[in-house]
């Protein structure tokens, strides 16, 4: 860490997993004042299994813990919003939306209200010290690095957070230094979905809390030409192939389809060729910018679209609240409502919701 951990407040974002739970062990065995608070995002009976697992290792490593109810706040700023997106035609990321607005939201004003000097959590990302504060940076392990779910953190955001873990060599490591402990996590499993649909059934969640919204329509190719019906947005992303269920095709040209768009507006599945996919121009909203000042020419960058993508070269220009990305070479399948997040080198500047790609 980068400050003096004697005596020092620190509150831990514990989900129950083995990331948070290393990373109150390690604080605490440096010297922190640690206190571990858990959210509580969904309505359950009784003790939730999660928070049981919190607490064994709260007692193990010897902090307090809290308990934060955030259910009402996580219902409607990431379920509706996540529920609302697809049916806007639009692929959402919740996770990097509850970071900025619970995590990093409501979490960090508890921790400063308990007399915190800082927040820290599992994540997999480095907070360093540059010539103009703190800086956010790609995890040692790129295969863990979760930079790219942090591009809402803003200035003040990242002057109050630490992430531990983010110099480790990678999981082994973590789950090595928690069996090390002897934390009973040290051995449980990653959460693959997300945490409210457990399933990976999007289309049963937004059709029970949307009602008669999911509504069938046409699928249309470039031109507009009807090729056959879809049984509602929600079904659909951009760059999708399998899934489209056409009847089968005559002619010459039977390449295989891809969904190019979703015209919500409309109702409508726009289907092409692999390459109409192609984009090299994308317009992000709800700019988030945590690096220096930009030349009015624009900067020379790194870009991801994705969470698994490997980064892109682009140049990128901020317009208001907007950010523009003009990209080196073209990418297939950019999704609005994904992010797009900006890197110098390791350094992550800023980010924003992908509004539009274009040609």
């Amino acid at each position: 860490m980068i400050e003096d951990p004697k005596g020092m407040r620190i509150v831990v974002a514990m989900s129950g997993g083995v990331d948070s739970s290393v990373t109150a062990m390690l604080l605490k065995e440096a010297g922190y004042d640690v206190i571990g608070v858990t959210l509580l995002l969904q309505p359950y009976e009784g003790v939730p299994a999660h928070i049981k697992d919190v607490r064994r290792v709260a007692e193990k490593i010897g902090i307090p813990h809290h308990v934060l109810d955030q259910t009402e706040a996580f219902s409607k700023d990431i379920i509706d919003n996540f529920v609302d997106a697809y049916l806007n035609g639009e692929t959402p990321l919740p996770c990097a939306r509850c970071n900025k607005h619970i995590k990093f939201g409501a979490l960090m004003h508890m921790a400063r209200e308990m007399g915190a000097e800082a927040l820290a959590t599992g994540h997999y990302a480095r907070r360093e010290l540059g010539p103009g504060g703190a800086e956010l940076h790609c995890a040692a392990d790129k295969r863990r690095d979760q930079s790219y779910f942090l591009f809402g953190l803003n200035r003040k955001q990242l002057d109050f957070v630490r992430f531990p873990l983010g110099g480790l060599s990678g999981k082994a490591e973590t789950r090595a230094l928690a069996a090390k402990f002897g934390l009973a996590v040290a051995d449980k499993q990653d959460s693959q979905d997300i945490c409210f649909v457990p399933n990976g059934d999007y289309a049963d969640l937004v059709a029970r809390l949307r009602p008669g919204k999911i509504l069938p329509g046409d699928i249309v190719d470039e031109n507009g030409k009807v090729l056959g019906r879809h049984e509602g947005l929600i079904h659909f992303t951009v760059g999708q192939r399998k899934g489209i269920n056409l009847s089968a095709r005559t002619g010459e040209n039977n390449a295989p389809l891809f969904v190019l768009r979703i015209d919500a507006k409309n109702n409508r599945i726009v289907v092409g060729p692999r390459e109409s996919l192609a984009q090299r121009k994308v317009t992000l909203r709800e700019l988030n910018w945590i690096g220096e000042d930009m030349p009015e020419e624009g900067l020379s960058v790194a870009v991801k679209l994705r969470s698994a993508q490997a980064p892109i070269k682009a140049v990128f220009r901020k317009k208001g609240a907007q950010g523009l990305i003009d990209l080196d070479a073209p990418v297939l399948g950019v999704a609005p409502g994904q992010a797009g997040v900006i890197y110098d080198g390791t350094r992550m500047l800023g980010g924003g919701w992908i509004e539009a790609g274009g040609r």
